[in-house]
């Protein structure tokens, strides 16, 4: 029985899944973020290889076996291809965990396709921690968005806790009327004074992408709550992974009479405002789209990915094996 090892990386944590020929899932783990870009982090690719050092290891363990008996593993991480100068050091950085060169890395775009649509054609748009579509259409491969939380990551959780910080920003000074985030906002960082705001996002947390993109719960919150300001929010991430999906479907060459599969992955589409607005821009726009859940998560999409690349695709019975037993829930299920 031959095993395929899946990693998921991400701006909030790297999810690792085992999954053998027969469809079992042997073992998953979740581990530290590896992305490794931003003004919080300052080990650089190193911390890619720190990262995998414990955790692909730890996730072997579980399974019941080392690193050298996985028959070929897919590493999908944040921020590859984004420094073409990092490339080949994040093409190393499995090598010493694995012990061996059995596997290949890639952006953690393609585990969220690949889990998503099952390695089919289509286009998966991703709003986690950052945000960007990527699809595949027969040869071609194409992305969009994921340029970075400073000027891009639009409708992702970083975008919205950034728009929930500047809304706090322009209530407490009154340039817009207080909503229901001013409160939540104050009680959610234990603010003493609305000014400790700066103290908190730019000192302490030093404008960590994880702190911030966890602020996008309580934006959510104030959104049920009525606050126009919040639920405007929302419904501009919406709009933005609408178009992320467009743009991109364009670039891989699909003919507009075509109906092109559409999936999702990423903490934002658990909430509903997201979800259903997304899917209702998709249904306005130019384009023809047949929205669909997830079939399996990101971090189980980059082991099929990787049986797949080792030339020995799971096969239906083996997807069929896999479904019935769900790792990590896809979002909006």
């Amino acid at each position: 029985m031959s095993s395929f090892l899946g990693v998921d990386g991400g701006g909030t944590k790297t999810a690792l899944c085992l999954v053998s020929s027969d469809g079992d899932v042997l073992a998953t783990l979740e581990a530290p973020s590896c992305y490794y870009l931003g003004p919080a982090s300052s080990a650089g690719v190193e911390l890619v290889s720190a990262v995998l050092g414990e955790a692909v290891p730890a996730v072997c363990a579980r399974a019941g076996i080392t690193p050298g008996k996985v028959d070929f593993a897919f590493f999908g991480l944040p921020a590859y291809g984004e420094v073409s100068a990092d490339v080949p050091a994040l093409d190393a950085a499995p090598r010493a965990a694995l012990g061996h060169q059995r596997y290949r890395c890639d952006n953690d775009m393609v585990c969220g396709w690949a889990g998503s649509l099952a390695l089919q054609d289509g286009i998966n748009v991703i709003s986690g921690t950052g945000s960007m579509a990527y699809g595949q259409h027969g040869d071609r491969r194409a992305r969009g968005g994921g340029w970075g939380e400073l000027f891009g990551d639009e409708g992702s959780g970083y975008w919205v806790g950034i728009r929930g910080l500047q809304a706090f920003a322009q209530m407490s000074d009154g340039r817009l009327p207080a909503g229901a985030l001013l409160g939540l906002l104050r009680d959610h960082l234990s603010l003493d004074a609305d000014l400790d705001l700066v103290d908190v996002v730019l000192n302490r947390w030093r404008g960590g992408r994880r702190e911030i993109a966890a602020l996008s719960r309580p934006v959510v919150q104030a959104a049920g709550r009525g606050d126009s300001v919040a639920q405007q929010v929302l419904a501009d991430a919406a709009t933005e992974l609408a178009r992320l999906v467009e743009a991109t479907r364009v670039r891989l060459g699909f003919e507009p009479e075509e109906t092109v599969p559409v999936s999702y992955s990423g903490g934002m589409f658990s909430v509903p405002e997201v979800r259903d607005g997304f899917q209702q821009r998709l249904s306005d726009g130019a384009g023809r789209f047949a929205l669909q859940e997830p079939r399996f998560a990101p971090a189980v999409g980059a082991a099929l990915y990787a049986a797949q690349l080792a030339g020995a695709p799971l096969p239906r019975p083996a997807l069929a094996r896999l479904s019935e037993n769900p790792v990590w829930p896809a979002p909006g299920k």
